[in-house]
Parts: structure tokens; C-alpha cells; sequence
């Protein structure tokens, strides 16, 4: 006979659950370590979502009392934050003076937000893998999502690279700012360059790129908080002892 085992898949439920522990540690070590200034504002906001969205997808298969298409409708709206909060994120790290680029990134966050939350139709299925979860929304909502998703995600990983280049020339001034942006960008490459090779060496995972991409994120929310935030967060200061 053989002995039954539980496979422990890149994806599987499991790790989804551990991820979305690891990702709110991470927020709530954010909140206790560092004064809550812009960019420990939007580090917190951004490793809330990612666990959101990590919850989501456990429970996308029925859980809670909330059935499968509203857990999808809370996880595709938590992802839909993250592309503004690090093009956000990026103009704090480098230092830049707000621009209109941030203010259009929100808006258009916002109306894909209100998309899944009026169109009680936006989820035309989902599936449950036994490794990574499928969510199928409309095929021309879909296009306009990805342009949107990628889009500002590009635009970000555009700028790190035009600013570090900046940065480069201010020498030891903008050392800190320098090593904040370059952190930035490793920390997009190690959920986007994965997700590209496991799409490409599997077709089929193109199907779950919200649920792989968000699994590699993990890496990205590790670096963000213990290389990018000593960095450049403003830690707070221990209460003096009386004598």
C-alpha cells in the first residue's frame, strides 16, 4: 500500500495561508518600527494588500460565508492598489515633488476599483488549482485591467531606473536615495522575472498570473521592509529611561 502524503505545492493553500502571516508580520513589525510618516504609510498599505489578496485566494473555493466571487471581487481590488502605492512609494524614495503623474495613477485606480464593485457581473468564473488559482473576468475588462496593471507598473520600474540614474551623479548626498530606488527595482524584478519564466516554461499558468505573480510578491515585501525601509524610514526613537 502505498503511504499517502500532502504535496506542498509554489502555490498550494498552505503557503498561500504563510505568506499571508509573513506579509502581515511584516506590516505590523512597519507599524511598531517606524514613525508613520508617507513612506511607512504606503510600505504598510501596500503589505496589507498583498496579504488581502493571499487570503482572498485561500478561501476563493468557499470560506467565511462569502462565496467564491466576492472573495475574488476583494482580492482583485487589493491588487488594483498596489501599482499607485509604488509609483507613490518611488516618488518618496527618490525624493521627487508630487506630480500629476501620482494624482492620475489613483484616479484611474479608482475607477477600476469601482468597476469590481458596481459590475456584480465583472467575474465570469474562477477555478481551484492545486496550485495556483484562476480568476476569469470578461475578455475586453480583462485587456483594459492589463494595460492598466502593467502600465503603471512599467511607468515605476521606468522611473527607477531614469532616478537612480539621477542619483548616480549626486554622489554621497543621495547615497541613501540611490540605494532605496536600486532596492525598488530588484524588488520588482523578483516577482515579474519569475512569473515571466513560469509562464513561458508553462503556458497554461498564464491563466493564474494574479495568483503566481502575488506568490513571488512575498520577495518583494521582504525586501521592502528590511532593505528599502532602513533606508529610508525615519525609525522611532525609544523613550529615554527616568532615572
Amino acid at each position: 500500500m502505498r503511504r499517502k502524503s500532502t504535496q506542498l505545492n509554489c502555490f498550494s493553500p498552505p503557503v498561500m495561508l504563510a505568506t499571508f502571516a509573513i506579509e502581515m508580520v511584516l506590516a505590523v513589525y512597519t507599524i511598531w518600527r517606524y514613525k508613520l510618516n508617507v513612506l511607512a504609510r504606503l510600505a504598510v498599505a501596500m503589505l496589507v494588500a498583498l496579504a488581502i489578496f493571499q487570503l482572498c485566494e485561500y478561501h476563493v473555493c468557499g470560506g467565511l460565508g462569502l462565496r467564491a466571487k466576492e472573495w475574488s471581487r476583494i482580492g482583485y481590488i487589493a491588487i488594483t492598489l498596489l501599482p499607485p502605492i509604488g509609483l507613490h512609494m518611488l516618488h518618496v524614495l527618490a525624493d521627487k515633488p508630487r506630480r500629476r503623474l501620482i494624482v492620475t495613477a489613483y484616479i484611474t485606480m479608482g475607477v477600476a476599483v469601482a468597476y469590481f464593485l458596481i459590475d456584480r457581473t465583472a467575474f465570469k468564473g474562477y477555478a481551484c488549482t492545486g496550485n495556483y488559482n484562476i480568476f476569469q473576468i470578461g475578455a475586453r475588462p480583462a485587456i483594459v485591467y492589463a494595460i492598466y496593471y502593467y502600465g503603471w507598473l512599467f511607468t515605476s520600474i521606468g522611473f527607477c531606473f531614469r532616478w537612480a540614474k539621477e542619483l548616480r551623479k549626486v554622489g554621497k548626498a543621495g547615497l541613501q536615495k540611490l540605494s532605496a530606488v536600486q532596492g525598488l527595482i530588484i524588488g520588482y524584478l523578483v516577482f515579474l522575472v519569475p512569473t515571466a519564466l513560469a509562464n513561458t516554461v508553462k503556458p497554461e499558468t498564464r491563466r493564474g498570473i494574479p495568483s503566481i505573480m502575488c506568490g513571488f510578491a512575498v520577495l518583494f515585501a521582504l525586501i521592502l521592509v528590511l532593505y528599502i525601509m532602513p533606508k529610508r524610514g525615519r525609525r522611532r526613537t525609544k523613550p529615554s529611561q527616568s532615572k
